[in-house]
């Protein structure tokens, strides 16, 4: 079968989210966890590849992304999209730039555009600045992520530093002249020796203006926002049928490992509904506690999923995951939230729970993996960029949701069930 989209996602929460706006355009869409060994068996009209690699060693997400794309190109991909996070999550080594340039060569294309742009959820890009919000990305609150702290708003610096290429601006004046006037510049920053162009987006009329002008572009590099006037280029039009899912069953449970500003006002919405909520400290999984600490949590969650949602959370704020970086290292502690936290949603799964939310891309990372996912379905949106998603099992299937930390509103733990009832 042949596939006219061919995505490859830096984490699985920004998968979900940039196939949800391509079915939520008409495509029908088919999400893989990790590069499938085998061809494609579903009638798909793009396939999104979902790696674990916004934080790996550049070298790692290079060949993770390469093998993707490889096994996109056999499935007969007419177009490549490299998806990162409408946050343009990465340090100054990466991984967006080495990935963007290594697929660029393997491609044989000497331009691309670059743009997180995502208005739904107040992601845009004024004059090359990226906003969250009516702030800049650096005021946003991302400035204290864990893993990949932004403190510079300016996507062509933050970009230069991470390629080789020449990094230029495609600014709001020329988006919205529409295709021609986007055309004509792309020509003239190839002919300065420009390699990859910023892009300005404010709405998503400016994400429709430019979809014509990425017709038959190799490589395509964005967050989601992009991918909503893409569809049209292949003669697609929206569609509500590509967006069903099989009925919804079992128990309901939470399982958050963000840290954002998003999460926490989440978190503590779900502590407001009188919810039964347990805290994962970090610090109690050290000298080998941790898989004594997911017993507890499961002992704890068992006799009260029978009457509605759990949550099951390492949240917290900034100052308290400081702390704990300095006891542990920043990486170590990492790794023990988030074995704990898939450990945990492993345990859900076997005592029942087949309507999942996992909060954080590198949580849910990690609990699709220990949940052996190896596709999901794509279904209806709870919030932009946040759909319900099918992964069938034996048993039948679980319901799984994977929300990136900045995304959803207040209420989103509670309303995410809602949409499945």
């Amino acid at each position: 079968m042949k596939i006219q989209l061919g995505c490859i996602a830096d984490d699985f929460t920004g998968a979900t989210d940039l196939a949800n706006n391509l079915v939520r355009s008409g495509m029908r869409v088919v999400q893989t966890i990790g590069v499938p060994t085998t061809p494609l068996a579903a009638d798909a009209d793009a396939v999104v590849v979902a790696l674990k690699s916004r934080t790996i060693p550049a070298a790692e997400a290079i060949a993770q992304s390469l093998e993707a794309l490889k096994w996109l190109q056999a499935q007969g991909a007419q177009q490549i999209y490299f998806k990162y996070c409408s946050t343009f999550d990465s340090t100054p080594e990466g991984n967006i730039g080495p990935v963007t340039e290594a697929l660029m060569d393997a491609l044989g294309t000497d331009f691309t555009i670059a743009t997180p742009a995502f208005p739904d959820n107040g992601r845009t890009v004024f004059k090359g600045y990226l906003f969250a919000g009516n702030v800049l990305l650096n005021e946003s609150g991302m400035q204290n992520h864990p893993l990949t702290p932004m403190t510079d708003a300016n996507l062509v610096r933050v970009m230069q530093a991470q390629t080789k290429r020449k990094v230029g601006l495609i600014d709001y004046k020329t988006v919205a002249q529409g295709e021609a006037a986007i055309r004509e510049r792309i020509a003239t920053l190839r002919a300065e020796g420009v390699g990859v162009a910023v892009v300005d987006a404010t709405s998503n009329e400016d994400l429709h203006l430019l979809g014509p002008a990425l017709k038959n572009m190799p490589l395509v590099t964005a967050g989601s926002g992009v991918a909503i006037g893409l569809p049209a280029n292949f003669g697609l039009k929206p569609s509500l049928q590509a967006s069903q899912l099989p009925a919804a069953s079992g128990w309901q449970a939470v399982v958050s490992g963000s840290c954002s500003l998003a999460t926490n006002a989440q978190v503590a919405h779900f502590k407001k509904t009188g919810r039964p909520t347990m805290a994962i400290h970090p610090a109690a999984l050290m000298d080998g506690q941790s898989s004594h600490v997911v017993q507890q949590v499961l002992a704890w969650a068992a006799p009260l999923l029978k009457d509605g949602p759990v949550l099951v959370y390492s949240t917290a704020e900034p100052e308290a995951v400081k702390a704990v970086q300095a006891q542990l290292g920043v990486a170590e502690a990492g790794a023990l939230v988030e074995h704990a936290l898939a450990a945990v949603a492993r345990g859900l799964v076997d005592l029942g729970v087949q309507q999942l939310v996992v909060a954080g891309g590198e949580t849910s990372g990690a609990c699709v993996q220990a949940l052996a996912m190896a596709q999901l379905q794509i279904g209806p949106q709870i919030d932009p960029g946040v759909p319900w998603c099918h992964a069938p099992t034996q048993g039948g299937g679980v319901h799984i949701t994977l929300k990136s930390g900045n995304f959803g509103t207040d209420d989103f733990f509670t309303k995410a069930f809602k949409v499945l009832a």
